[in-house]
């Protein structure tokens, strides 16, 4: 179905919660698009929505804008149906009314501003703190540690990043216990783990992908996710692979370009260069009515700010045994604190509230159903 880009400013009314509960009872009466994604069947076993209903199904839902375009009210129809708008407005403030400590909720809220301060902030800290031999050669080429520590950047990056954990925990903790998802068992897990490892629901509930800027489906959107995916797994294995190399075989840094470290690391770089700038490109050119346009700062920034890690490590490799080495350390390691300063407030969140709410629907799924309703 096409839409014109004189609805882009049509929203429904109400609060988040509201409007997708508005929006849910209207798709639980019509149900043309039951067969589209898990967020269609777990409708279907309600009959009201409450806030803990909305904000499962919210961030069940993978906003590949399917059920827009096959949507009867959708607009202009006077009943303004915006599924993927409704759903992503309201995966925003699940993320902030989550989040912890509570009054971090506002870094969502002001994504772009955070983003830019935490990244200028952690320039600044690497910048200063090689106290001015970012730009001499080192004796030891492609040696780190000559500017930075080592035990310097562990007690640093761990602390950060274990805070980061905390909170994302403690925030998907608070998610988990509100939408009552049961006791887990085994077969649930073992669903939710290929529907997040497939990101299954990405391609549109029929096997086709997404739809982006137009009616079309693509499988494009769903690649370039797992190849970030898949990227930024590599790049922690490989981190865990230095971790062995320098504290079990007693091998420092830096490493040979054949070695595990390295390679697992090259592979993760290419795959959080081409996977990121395929989700901006897919972005900047998605249709007006998907999603929410406040949270495209905490979208594309995101996308950026991996852009930025990941290249900024890729030609580090590339100039480890020149005199940019410093400079380009600097710019690497203040990009990496930034990404993990953001990590539990920022767009990775999504995939930690997703994962959550894919779990709760492989455990429903199994139960039965008091309304005997739809096709579970």
């Amino acid at each position: 179905m096409q839409m014109s880009d004189s609805t882009i400013g049509i929203d429904a009314p109400g609060d988040s919660e509201a409007e997708v509960a508005r929006v849910m009872q209207i798709c639980n009466a019509c149900r043309y698009c039951e067969g589209f994604c898990a967020v269609f069947p777990a409708m279907t076993r309600r009959i009201e929505f409450g806030k803990a209903d909305a904000h499962y199904l919210a961030n069940l839902c993978h906003n590949c804008g399917s059920c827009l375009h096959a949507c009867q009210y959708a607009p202009p129809h006077e009943f303004v149906l915006n599924v993927p708008r409704a759903m992503a407005r309201l995966r925003g403030k699940t993320y902030a009314d989550y989040a912890w400590p509570s009054c971090m909720g506002a870094a969502y809220r002001h994504a772009g501003g955070s983003l830019v301060l935490a990244l200028l902030a952690s320039l600044l800290l690497f910048a200063l703190l090689p106290a001015g031999q970012v730009f001499q050669s080192v004796d030891r080429p492609g040696d780190f540690f000559a500017l930075f520590p080592h035990g310097t950047l562990v007690w640093m990056f761990g602390a950060v990043f274990a805070f980061a954990a905390l909170a994302l925990g403690v925030g998907v903790g608070r998610f988990w216990r509100e939408v009552s998802p049961g006791v887990p068992n085994v077969p649930a897990a073992s669903e939710a783990a290929r529907s997040i490892l497939t990101l299954k629901y990405l391609d549109g509930g029929h096997g086709e992908g997404c739809n982006n800027e137009d009616d079309a489906f693509s499988l494009w959107r769903r690649n370039f996710h797992h190849l970030t995916f898949y990227g930024f797994l590599l790049c922690f294995a490989a981190t865990l692979a230095a971790t062995v190399y320098h504290y079990v075989l007693g091998i420092p840094a830096p490493y040979a370009l054949n070695s595990v470290p390295v390679l697992l690391g090259t592979a993760g770089g290419i795959g959080l260069v081409v996977g990121p700038a395929g989700q901006l490109w897919s972005n900047l050119r998605r249709h007006p009515l998907h999603g929410d346009p406040a949270q495209r700062p905490l979208d594309r920034g995101f996308m950026v700010l991996l852009l930025l890690t990941s290249a900024s490590g890729l030609a580090l490799l590339a100039w480890r045994d020149t005199v940019a080495m410093g400079v380009l350390l600097v710019v690497h390691l203040g990009a990496v604190m930034a990404f993990f300063l953001t990590l539990p407030y920022g767009k990775f969140a999504h995939g930690i509230y997703r994962s959550a709410a894919l779990l709760k629907w492989a455990i429903e799924k199994r139960q039965a159903s008091g309304l005997k309703l739809g096709s579970d």
